[in-house]
């Protein structure tokens, strides 16, 4: 699988941030892109997305976000790396507002 390609992958629609909406999510390995106002906020991988989600929900940056999506995968390290190139690339050089240090 380490040959995913990210324009193949099966996004979920984009669902509210919320603990009722995140304690649906599958408790499977993948990649999940957080947004507010149109804008990407964080891009993270996870072998528990329901778990990461939900965690995600109390950092300061992170309760910011309105939407999130995310698609099942088993190689969600080498995804989330190849979509924050492609994020890098898109934005001259940086990361989402809530991966910068």
């Amino acid at each position: 699988m380490d040959n995913e390609n990210i324009e193949t992958l099966n996004w979920s629609s984009w669902f509210n941030f919320d603990k009722e909406t995140i304690t649906k999510m599958p408790e499977s390995e993948g990649v999940y892109k957080m947004h507010a106002s149109m804008k990407i906020l964080f891009i993270g991988s996870s072998y528990n997305l329901r778990k990461s989600l939900l965690e995600s929900l109390s950092d300061s940056c992170l309760n910011k976000a309105t939407r999130f999506s995310y698609t099942i995968t088993h190689s969600s390290d080498k995804i989330q790396e190849r979509l924050l190139n492609e994020y890098r690339m898109k934005h001259s050089g940086r990361l989402p507002s809530c991966m910068e240090s």
